[in-house]
């Protein structure tokens, strides 16, 4: 008969050698239509059915069976297709057996391992053969998780072999997306395993019939023996004697290989402790890697195989592992100190911060690192600025290499030496050039020759500069999250870092507002005292004894705290956390204005002592000149101080009437240097001024126009007042002889003589003339004013010798000088006539031959005091 299938062909096996129940797999044609189709297999001569599981009409899965033939055929017998052939061989490996009286050089393999007295003619366990997919159908992995089924099915498994087995989770697990259809395939598959199991175990038995053929003969040779010997009626004697004789043999054997058994037995434990030791050697050496590590300094290492030992042995309930793990956790805990010692310890760079708080957070330090290294630079910024204070104010100079010491890489040297300060180390562009500097290389004798608070202020400044920046880039570093991880591989690490950073902000805010305000307070104490409170007195100032400070000083102090500002503003520090710090520029310029204006000031106080009183032709003495002088110098030390940087405010107005207040502080001197003044105010107000406005100009000074109209104003003013006070000195005493004069000797203007002669008016201005020419010795001259009483020749002369005193100084100041102190004369002789109840005809005569005198000199200022008088009617009279 034709068969309907072609019989089967085994074309490969893999592997193609191995030991015997080596899983191997079988692939070929027409291998069968299914598992009740596989009727036959074996490798070697040896029968495999009991352990072969059919996967397709290509594919096979078994076990290689202890056959006797080292090499053979795989040959498969199915009902469609009869017996098979096979292109391929496979070779069985016998691994060597070793006795327990032999020595070995290797470790034998546990899992091989080959005991006679247990293993002799053992079958296998078919539950270890269980195949890998029971249900014969494809398997579809399902995306579940595996909390979610255990949560779903408690206390049951997956696992078919568990006795807890759910048939659903294993179905939902492996199976999720196939059909219905699939799945009654898979029970018919099912159904087939159960009956081609129970045939396989009947074959099995049938294969191994002689077996129990010759242990039934045993038996019956055994019966027949008892019968012959009659002993089957001595209930046990035979099987007594039997178990004397094995207990006896078990006795020996023990006392012939106990030795060898506890070898065997110790070398078992030393085996297996080695393979536990061998397997986990990274974690009992890791507390002596990590000591050497961090004696080394790779603290890398030393993170990276406590994360590797936390993800291993973190959890483990092994006490041996526990007992390891946890002295890691206290070499980790040691560390951690260590760690942060170091992140603490000042002075320390920004590199050096940022690696030690990396490190800090790899390995889960408490609390906040970063913060801790943020806090502990803000006081030891601070203590560094209170440092350099207490040191200057102390002048233990002896003391600044400690000092120096403290703040590393020279700080705070108090050399005057020319290293580059921490402003020249300070790179920007804008306000700072690169590698430049505020100061300038200094003569050895610059320390001795410079004030102390112009040390004091460049070396708090380089405090500041020196600590600041890396201060801000901290902060900067920590609100980004870029101390922790550059990369941005530790998103977990950098989302608490922003999250910390913005819970702190306003706590570092306070943090540089403080820095600035102790930066601005030392100043202050050091150069505006009275701008502090006086509780703050005590920890700022104490500068009392040092020198005061001349304008070129307060200038090289304002430029010095300008770089100051300009490097903290390019780290874009923001303008408000900066602006105490203009508004100490503020003051500082303003102070050092008005020191200079003060400066100025007594300067020009100290020109009246070079003050020879010596006029020249102009009716000046050199005054003017060397009061010129100061102005032009002190308009060139403000260049500093008047300088406008971005963000200042414009001190350009300061007072206009500055000049006039220096002009209005000379003392108080004689009437003679009186109006050698008011001439030198003519000459400031006609020259000098117009003078200084060129030089402001010059200077870019803008409204000169109104700086020299308001300072002109002034100088009017001052001219005005010193004029004032030199006519009150003239013509109070002039007007004051007046009414003793007039009525002395009990006269009355009702009874009195006539009048004898009288004296022209050629006359008159011909003496005035006389007396101006003789200047000081006017007092020598004699007139005779015949007809005239005494009181009007001594006013007459006292006017006299006030004409000679100005036309001495100045000729223009004459007709303002004169004018005015017989205007005061007129004044009071009209307050006199007028007093005068009634005149006689003598006493009218009289009284109109001396204002007849005085209109000579100065007619119109008398008009009042004539309209008072009664009129002559005689002709005589008025002749």
């Amino acid at each position: 008969m034709s068969r309907a299938r072609q019989p089967p062909l085994v074309t490969g096996i893999s592997p193609k050698e191995g030991a015997a129940w080596t899983k191997v797999t079988i692939r070929g044609e027409n291998l069968g239509t299914g598992p009740a189709d596989l009727i036959g297999l074996s490798i070697c001569g040896h029968n495999c059915l009991l352990t072969a599981e059919w996967m397709s009409a290509s594919k096979i899965v078994c076990r290689v069976g202890p056959a006797k033939d080292d090499k053979g055929e795989i040959i498969v017998t199915t009902k469609s297709g009869g017996l098979g052939t096979s292109t391929v061989s496979f070779k069985l490996i016998r691994p060597e057996r070793i006795g327990i009286l032999d020595q070995s050089a290797v470790w034998v393999d546990e899992m091989n391992y080959y005991d006679m007295r247990t293993n002799r003619n053992k079958g296998i366990s078919p539950l270890s053969l269980r195949p890998s997919n029971p249900l014969g159908i494809e398997i579809d992995k399902g995306k579940i998780p595996q909390k979610d089924m255990e949560l779903t099915f408690p206390g049951m498994s997956g696992d078919f072999t568990s006795e807890n087995f759910s048939a659903t989770w294993y179905l939902i697990e492996n199976h999720a997306g196939s059909s219905f259809e699939q799945l009654k395939i898979a029970a018919s598959n099912l159904k087939k395993q159960a009956t081609k199991k129970n045939e396989g175990s009947l074959a099995y038995v049938k294969g191994g019939l002689s077996t129990f053929f010759e242990a039934q003969d045993a038996l019956s040779a055994i019966h027949q023996r008892l019968e012959s010997d009659g002993t089957e009626k001595v209930e046990g004697s035979m099987t007594q004697r039997l178990e004397n004789i094995l207990n006896r043999a078990s006795d020996t054997a023990d006392t012939l290989f106990q030795e060898v058994l506890g070898r065997k037995d110790k070398a078992d434990s030393t085996r297996n402790a080695l393979n536990v030791l061998q397997r986990f050697k990274f974690l009992f050496n890791l507390p002596l890697n990590i000591e050497r590590n961090i004696q080394k300094g790779d603290y890398d290492v030393v993170i990276n195989d406590y994360e590797k030992a936390k993800s291993l042995f973190g959890n483990t309930e092994v006490p041996v592992f526990k007992k390891v793990y946890a002295e890691v956790e206290t070499r980790i805990g040691a560390l951690r100190s260590l760690l942060l010692e170091k992140l603490l310890q000042t002075p320390s760079t920004l590199h050096d911060q940022k690696r030690y708080i990396r490190y800090l957070s790899d390995l889960h330090a408490p609390g906040d690192p970063a913060w801790q290294c943020i806090y502990a630079q803000h006081k030891w910024i601070l203590q560094l600025m209170q440092n350099c204070r207490d040191e200057f104010i102390s002048g233990q100079r002896g003391e600044e290499h400690a000092l120096e010491h403290s703040l590393g890489a020279g700080v705070l040297d108090l050399e005057g030496d020319t290293r580059p300060s921490a402003l020249g180390r300070l790179s920007h562009t804008a306000s700072l050039k690169r590698g430049g500097s505020l100061r300038t290389p200094r003569p050895s004798t610059w320390r001795f020759e410079t004030p102390q608070q112009v040390q004091f202020v460049e070396k708090l400044s380089d405090v500041v500069i020196g600590q600041l920046p890396n201060f801000w880039k901290l902060w900067i570093s920590y609100v980004n999250g870029s101390l922790f991880s550059e990369t941005g591989e530790k998103s977990g690490q950098v989302e608490k870092s922003k999250k910390n950073a913005r819970q702190r902000q306003n706590d570092f805010k306070k943090m540089i507002e403080e820095l600035t305000n102790r930066l601005v307070k030392l100043i202050r104490g050091a150069l505006l005292p009275t701008t502090l409170p006086q509780g703050e007195l005590s920890l700022y100032g104490g500068w009392e004894n040092k020198t005061e400070l001349t304008g070129a000083w307060l200038t090289q102090i304002i430029h010095t705290v300008r770089g100051c500002h300009d490097a903290l503003s390019a780290l874009e520090i923001p303008n408000d956390l900066l602006q105490v710090i203009q508004d100490l520029l503020l003051e500082l310029r303003v102070h050092c204005l008005m020191v200079t204006l003060l400066h100025t000031t007594e300067d020009v106080k100290r020109l009246a002592e070079k003050e020879d009183w010596v006029v020249d032709n102009e009716g000046i003495t050199s005054l003017p000149s060397q009061f010129e002088q100061c102005m032009v110098q002190m308009l060139q030390s403000l260049k500093e101080p008047l300088e406008i940087k971005p963000g200042e405010i414009n001190v350009r107005k300061f007072p206009a009437t500055v000049n006039a207040l220096i002009v209005a502080r000379v003392a108080q001197v004689s009437e003679q240097r009186l109006l050698i003044i008011l001439s030198n105010c003519q000459y400031l107000e006609r020259h000098t001024f117009l003078n200084l406005a060129d030089h402001f100009e010059k200077h870019g000074f803008t409204g000169t126009e109104k700086i020299t109209r308001v300072s002109v104003d002034a100088v009017r003013e001052l001219d005005r007042k010193l004029f004032d006070a030199y006519i009150e000195r003239r013509a109070d005493p002039i007007a004051g002889s007046l009414e003793p004069g007039i009525y002395a000797g009990y006269f009355d203007w009702r009874d009195c003589q006539t009048p004898t002669d009288s004296i022209s008016s050629k006359e008159i201005l011909k003496m005035v003339k006389h007396g101006g020419k003789r200047g000081q010795n006017h007092m020598k001259c004699s007139f005779s004013f015949p007809g005239v009483r005494n009181y009007l020749k001594e006013a007459l002369v006292n006017i006299i010798t006030v004409h000679a005193e100005v036309f001495t100084v100045s000729k223009d100041l004459v007709p303002r000088v004169l004018s005015k102190i017989v205007e005061s004369v007129a004044d009071e002789m009209c307050r006199l006539m007028q007093c005068v109840s009634s005149f006689s005809k003598n006493g009218a005569l009289q009284v109109h031959t001396g204002m007849h005198i005085h209109t000579v000199t100065e007619p119109s200022s008398f008009k009042l005091a004539l309209d008072a008088l009664p009129q002559l009617h005689s002709g005589a009279d008025k002749k």
